[in-house]
């Protein structure tokens, strides 16, 4: 169920809302409840302690020079 809410904001700052909401081809009420569900997984995301074997993983490969390229190479050669 939609609900409607007001926001109070500067008249240049919506204008701008409006306009960047019309190149995204979104409305800024679309906007603003992307925004809101993004800030829901981010909280949820931050409530959850990594487990004993992450923690334990956790840096483990810091200074060893294998990057995200290495990895994204690895991935490629062993399923494609």
């Amino acid at each position: 169920m939609n609900t409607k809410l007001t926001l109070r904001l500067e008249e240049n700052l919506i204008k701008t809302a409006k306009r960047h909401a019309g190149t995204l081809g979104k409305s800024v009420s679309q906007m603003v409840a992307d925004y809101f569900s993004l800030l829901e997984n981010d909280s949820m995301d931050k409530k959850q302690p990594l487990t004993p074997i992450v923690s334990s993983l956790k840096g483990s490969l810091r200074g060893s020079g294998v990057d995200k390229k290495d990895y994204k190479r690895y991935l490629e050669d062993k399923y494609l």
